[in-house]
């Protein structure tokens, strides 16, 4: 939690400019909100609202929680979706307890209880604090790629967990957010697995 908490402040003073930038460029092109507040299943199951910045139009979101894959993005959407940094506001979420810099990626309440039924052990992830990056994303196991497959990482995250393994997932998102900057848009992300099992 100390680790958590250090690195949300450090993170948020560091990165005001470009949140700024980024909250600035979202009210430019297509006005408010610049932030979304969604709701997410957390540690034991508790629900909570998710920070992220806007990436689709108002006209798009309607609707869009019960969906699994939301409308792609487009334009400066798509960069903010493709490098990551529309969950940068998630920081705030670690500041206030809600999520951690490395855990299970929290889901929505829709689609927790869908999993629960179809997944044996889904509920098992939810022992641990949700986070904002973890070892199935770092795996390529990210955004509409197999469920089943993010929960085997997420239970080998549980049964391994340490510091170092940490460290080393949050070594692995800042490399992969790198090579994500500079790879072409076309190339971002992981070909999507349209099963949801």
């Amino acid at each position: 939690r100390l680790l958590d908490l250090a690195v949300a402040i450090l993170g948020l003073v560091l990165l005001a400019p470009l949140m700024a930038a980024i909250a600035l460029l979202i009210w430019m092109r297509s006005g408010r909100p610049v932030l979304l507040a969604q709701e997410r299943v957390g540690r034991g199951g508790r629900c909570f609202f998710l920070y992220k910045f806007r990436t689709l139009p108002v006209s798009s979101l309607v609707d869009s929680g019960r969906r699994w894959a939301p409308p792609p993005p487009e334009g400066w959407g798509r960069l903010l979706r493709g490098t990551g940094l529309d969950e940068l506001p998630q920081l705030f979420n670690v500041l206030g307890g809600k999520m951690s810099l490395v855990g299970p990626r929290p889901e929505r309440p829709h689609f927790v209880e869908q999993f629960r039924r179809q997944l044996p052990f889904y509920s098992t992830r939810h022992r641990l604090q949700v986070g904002i990056t973890g070892w199935a994303q770092v795996n390529g196991w990210r955004g509409d790629t197999s469920i089943s497959r993010r929960v085997e990482h997420d239970l080998h995250y549980l049964r391994h967990w340490s510091l170092g393994l940490d460290f080393r997932i949050l070594w692995m998102t800042l490399a992969d957010f790198f090579h994500r900057l500079r790879a072409p848009a076309a190339a971002r992300g992981r070909t999507a697995d349209a099963r949801l099992l």
